[in-house]
């Protein structure tokens, strides 16, 4: 923990204070992590339920997401989700409703893309979040990823909505665009997120008091 010249309160974040910490071992330590990181992203956004009508299905790419941000800090979790971007705009199936047919920057500009976006935003927030200590405990994390979610939807719901209007309307179904813009990108996934940002700022408090044990 370090104090800025801003007399902020600098904390590490929970993947950095674990392991090597400067040298060839910490890169090696790093390059770890984003793999892992990538591949923790690609498998999560693969365990999926279809919520018809909406194009967007419910996955556990958010929790994924709010899990690596805080975890591993702006710097490691920003190249973590980049690479993550990289390799599915290349062509790579890793996202949630991606497939042979339907993949790269194609996809990456459909429905979904919108939040995509936001999970950038997101891992970035957080892992000032975790840079302000805010990890430590329930209360705090767990208001944090109410922002995190915030920063996800507001980006894929304003997206969606531009695609729906631009030729995804159904109007003898929906009154309005912001109404099936809400149905399809919102109102399915309320209580799944909850649940979900539940368990990660239950489980990330969780480690720091056992790194602590560990260390005391």
């Amino acid at each position: 923990m370090v104090t800025t010249s801003y007399d902020e309160t600098v904390t590490e974040a929970l993947a950095e204070s674990l392991g090597p910490t400067e040298g060839s071992a910490l890169l090696v330590k790093q390059a770890i992590l984003v793999a892992v990181g990538i591949a923790v992203l690609a498998i999560a956004a693969q365990i999926k339920i279809p919520v018809p009508p909406s194009p967007v299905p419910i996955n556990l790419g958010t929790l994924a997401v709010l899990t690596l941000g805080v975890a591993y800090g702006p710097k490691l979790g920003l190249i973590t989700i980049l690479g993550y971007m990289a390799l599915g705009a290349m062509g790579l199936d890793i996202f949630a409703n991606s497939s042979a047919d339907k993949n790269g920057l194609a996809y990456m500009m459909g429905t979904t893309g919108g939040y995509l976006v936001g999970y950038v935003l997101a891992t970035v927030y957080l892992g000032w979040v975790a840079r302000r200590g805010l990890d430590r405990s329930i209360e705090g994390l767990g208001g944090s990823m109410l922002v995190a979610n915030v920063l996800i939807y507001v980006p894929g719901l304003l997206w969606l909505g531009y695609l729906i209007n631009t030729g995804l309307f159904n109007s003898a179904q929906y009154e309005t665009v912001a109404a099936q813009t809400f149905a399809w990108g919102l109102t399915p996934y309320i209580i799944g997120d909850l649940i979900k940002l539940a368990i990660a700022a239950i489980a990330v408090p969780a480690v720091w008091k056992l790194v602590g044990k560990a260390r005391s």
